[in-house]
């Protein structure tokens, strides 16, 4: 719970220290995740403080990085100010005799004057005694908001209401729909999205395309894969458990190779490849959209080769989808609530 070492604190909103003689509330946790109870918790304590502090505190061994924890706690309270710490310190008052001497002098060093502390736990007594503050106790039974992070690391997709809106990217999975153009990944992504009640991100490529015509070099390849990541990084947020991707930048990979004959160095990085791809087959006639490049079955082929060796050589999980679209859309959805548990 604070920084190795000697570094000073974090204050991610802003730096300023309390000012004595308000009412200065504490808010303090692991937030691991930030969950609806979280949130109670601090909107009690902001309505009841003139001042919030959130203290994020973490250790180097945690499933989720504190300063991931602390940005998400930022950004749900920008008017508070919030302060990540990861010093290495007892974690539970049999660890060392002097846990709350240390943990009084971390409070002290890291926020300042406190005039309430605000907890649904009973530490809160002690904790608030040794500051010399007040105890404010918020539904310690759990009643407004049943659940905890324990319960959401265990099965986010269980407790997917309780997960606030900026946290929820950290849980999504992502599959994505992966063959040589004309091969039914636009349809199948949109099936796929009205099934599972959630996003269907489309492919970038094709919004590049439409917007600035189909002659492809290399910059236009880069800016394929970075518009296919900025796109993702907003469907995240939107996505509701799963997010279901129309190609990606590794698909743009094997563009490269298609359409250049090579490839650029950035494409030799990992490029956050998905949790389960589909590759789609090209068992039906090649449409023409008005977008499209390789016409006869020979490149067609070589397409979809290029694409499944893709797969294989990054060892990426992948299921191959083929058949009419009704035994397509029926062997994605099997896989996907199979790999899921949904």
């Amino acid at each position: 719970m604070g920084l190795v070492g000697l570094a000073p604190r974090l204050a991610i909103n802003g730096g300023r220290g309390l000012k004595q003689g308000q009412n200065n509330g504490l808010v303090l946790g692991k937030f691991m995740p930030p969950h609806a109870g979280h949130q109670y918790l601090c909107d009690f304590a902001r309505a009841a403080s003139s001042e919030l502090t959130i203290l994020v505190c973490s250790l180097p061994d945690d499933p989720i990085p504190g300063k991931q924890r602390a940005a998400w706690m930022a950004e749900l309270y920008p008017d508070c100010r919030v302060v990540w710490c990861n010093e290495i310190v007892p974690q539970e008052p049999a660890e060392d005799p002097q846990f709350w001497p240390i943990w009084k002098n971390l409070i002290a060093r890291h926020v300042g004057e406190v005039a309430s502390v605000f907890a649904s736990e009973s530490y809160g007594h002690r904790l608030a005694s040794e500051l010399s503050a007040r105890f404010v106790p918020c539904d310690p039974m759990r009643i407004a908001i049943p659940t905890s992070a324990t319960a959401i690391r265990a099965d986010p997709f269980a407790s997917w209401s309780y997960i606030p809106r900026p946290v929820r990217p950290w849980f999504v999975k992502r599959v994505c729909l992966f063959g040589p153009e004309s091969s039914g990944k636009t349809t199948l992504a949109e099936q796929l999205a009205q099934v599972f009640a959630t996003v269907a991100l489309p492919e970038y490529g094709r919004t590049w395309t439409e917007n600035f015509g189909v002659d492809v070099d290399e910059r236009a390849l880069k800016e394929i894969a970075d518009g296919h990541r900025a796109s993702r990084a907003a469907a995240l947020r939107a996505a509701n458990r799963i997010l279901i991707e129309d190609t990606d930048p590794i698909l743009t990979c094997v563009w490269a190779d298609m359409l250049l004959g090579q490839r650029q160095s950035w494409m030799q990085d990992a490029l956050d490849p998905a949790d389960l791809y589909l590759l789609t087959d090209i068992d039906f006639d090649w449409v023409d959209d008005g977008t499209r490049y390789f016409t006869n079955d020979t490149q067609r082929q070589r397409f979809h080769a290029l694409c499944e060796n893709e797969l294989i050589n990054r060892n990426l999980p992948y299921l191959k989808i083929s058949g009419d679209p009704e035994t397509r859309l029926a062997s994605a959805v099997s896989a996907i609530r199979a790999r899921y548990a949904l």
